[in-house]
């Protein structure tokens, strides 16, 4: 799976290793993902989950999309990809009952 990450600004070691490692484990879930496409935001700073992360998966068919706002990119990631792995299992059983 090839992860590409954006965001506005430059994403340093740590947040790209967690957002690597979290998302890597989708792989478990569903061996079809072909791209991960990661992006971060900067929401309104006023409010504490002022940080919004994105992910669309490409998976056969169509694609997945999941997003989360958090005080940290970190939470972000885990809330973010928590949707996905709920999504993947049940795209995978709608393939299975084909």
């Amino acid at each position: 799976m090839q992860i590409q990450i954006q965001a506005p600004w430059e994403v340093n070691e740590y947040l790209r290793a967690v957002i690597i490692e979290n998302v890597e484990k989708l792989n478990t879930y569903y061996d079809r993902i072909e791209r991960a496409d990661v992006y971060l935001k900067m929401g309104d700073t006023t409010v504490p989950e002022g940080k919004l992360l994105e992910i669309r998966l490409a998976v056969p068919g169509n694609d997945l999309f999941a997003q989360d706002t958090a005080d940290s990119f970190e939470q972000a990631v885990a809330g973010t990809t928590e949707k996905l792995r709920r999504q993947l299992i049940k795209h995978k059983d709608k393939l299975n009952k084909r």
